[in-house]
């Protein structure tokens, strides 16, 4: 398959005009308060835009339609629970990141636990963050490599390139205005693309609605239970609570954002007022794949699709007249940039903050800190870029387990968190104990269960604080033995 030059050039006028944008906005990025955190003074709405932008990849904008395309629209219950665990992280965690002047989600367990867990935490969030994210920019690359004919390596190093450069010289003020551009350009994108489904239909929405409604694809609960199976009510509303309270409440690739805020207000509304839109974008993203549905009921493909997933960029392709295609494949790389920008910035605040220095340096040492984190910019940035390149030689069903792996890595963060809140008797060993029991017992249990993901941040959140509680018998908080009150 490949695209016409026109369309190409609407694409490469799209990746020079980020990066030119993401320069221009990050020209005063002069200090590492700055860099990493916007110098804590960035509007609100902006921050959520930016959230959302960073939770929704390629595979997503793709995925998301494939999958009512060929089921229905249960997978909606899933951003209902995400909906319910931004209400609980804004008033139990966000409090928790305005104690202090921070720069990482880690250095509330520092000043809780101590160093080591701190490190730990953050260790295991960067190296989850740069597999992940890498094998993320992967399947990106597969998409656009069949759409576009580029070779899957340029597809990797285009979008690897592109954004580590204006995120090297920009930091997260122009990570956040980026994002907010590829927000409204992969929404703007999929609203264009439900309208020519709608256009190309003959009876319009009354015929989406009435096959896709005989059909059963319009469906959105499912109330029946089992472990198994990940788009059930209850996984999708207590399984998407505690993913969001792991993916939003103490991952640093959200929490830096929080921290971006002028107070913990603003930080609270971005994040609840982005869980109505957050719900909103599934909804449209799982219309479509009705609408895709519905469209070849009308007009049969050539071909019968191989995976539900290309369903949408087969669409694209065949069906977006020149021009809106070009557009089209730059919301697909929106998608991608936005959650690329945003790790890399995370993992170089992240290791910087964490392993070189606190964040809280004097003033002469701050362009040696800025060195530092754009320096560490671009070696996450080429690390990813060579996790994607290398992905071509890994197994699907691996590249499924190391993004499972990534998910539920944040269940255990989430429970050393809850360690630090609820539980004045647990010191650091004993938070260490948790962290590394509940690493070992998810990875037991995703590699030889059947137990469906949006368990796994429940599961290993409760597993960690039960592990990390029951070794404080043994390694006890000295001033919970002395009386004295915990901080």
């Amino acid at each position: 398959m490949s695209v016409g030059s026109i369309d190409l050039g609407i694409l490469v006028v799209y990746l020079v005009g980020v990066v030119l944008l993401g320069l221009w906005i990050g020209r005063h990025a002069g200090s590492v308060s700055d860099f990493v955190v916007g110098g804590r003074n960035r509007p609100w709405w902006l921050i959520l835009f930016s959230i959302i932008a960073t939770e929704t990849s390629t595979v997503t904008f793709l995925s998301i339609p494939g999958f009512a395309y060929s089921r229905d629209m249960t997978w909606l219950q899933i951003p209902l629970g995400f909906l319910l665990g931004r209400f609980v992280v804004v008033f139990l965690l966000l409090p928790q990141y305005f104690k202090g002047s921070f720069y990482t989600a880690y250095d509330v367990l520092h000043e809780r636990f101590g160093g080591a867990a701190q490190r730990a935490a953050s260790a295991l969030f960067i190296i989850t963050r740069s597999l992940a994210d890498g094998l993320r920019l992967f399947l990106s690359s597969i998409v656009l490599q069949e759409m576009t004919g580029i070779p899957r390596h340029w597809a990797v190093g285009a979008m690897g390139v592109a954004t580590i450069v204006y995120t090297f010289f920009g930091g997260i003020r122009a990570v956040l205005v980026t994002d907010l551009v590829q927000f409204v350009i992969y929404i703007g994108g999929a609203i264009v693309a439900l309208i020519l489904i709608l256009q190309r239909l003959p009876g319009g929405w009354e015929q989406l609605v009435a096959l896709g409604g005989e059909a059963g694809k319009l469906r959105v609960f499912d109330l029946s239970f089992d472990w198994s199976q990940p788009y059930g009510l209850w996984a999708g509303l207590l399984g998407g609570l505690f993913i969001t309270l792991g993916s939003h409440g103490v991952d640093q690739m959200m929490v830096q954002r929080y921290l971006c805020a002028r107070n913990l207000r603003d930080a609270q509304r971005a994040l609840w007022v982005g869980g109505f839109v957050v719900v909103a974008q599934f909804a449209l993203f799982l219309l479509i794949g009705v609408g895709l549905f519905a469209f070849y009921q009308v007009f049969p493909p050539d071909a019968a699709f191989e995976r539900p997933d290309r369903v949408f960029a087969r669409f694209i392709l065949d069906e977006i007249p020149v021009g809106l295609l070009g557009i089209l494949l730059g919301a697909i790389f929106a998608a991608a940039m936005s959650t690329l920008s945003s790790s890399l910035n995370s993992c170089a605040t992240a290791a910087a903050n964490d392993f070189f220095f606190t964040g809280k340096g004097s003033e002469a040492s701050a362009a040696k800190q800025l060195r530092v984190v754009r320096v560490l910019t671009v070696i996450f940035g080429l690390i990813q870029i060579a996790v994607g390149i290398g992905g071509q030689w890994v197994k699907a069903s691996v590249v499924s387990s190391v993004l499972g792996i990534a998910a539920f890595t944040t269940g255990i963060v989430l429970g050393v968190f809850f360690l630090g809140i609820f539980a004045s008797r647990v010191g650091e060993r004993a938070a260490l104990a948790g962290l590394v029991v509940g690493l070992a017992c998810m990875s037991t249990i995703f590699f030889t269960t059947k137990l469906a993901w949006p368990w796994f941040a429940l599961v290993g959140s409760a597993i960690t604080f039960a592990a990390g509680y029951g070794a404080s018998f043994v390694w006890p908080r000295p001033e919970a033995v002395t009386g004295e009150s915990s901080s």
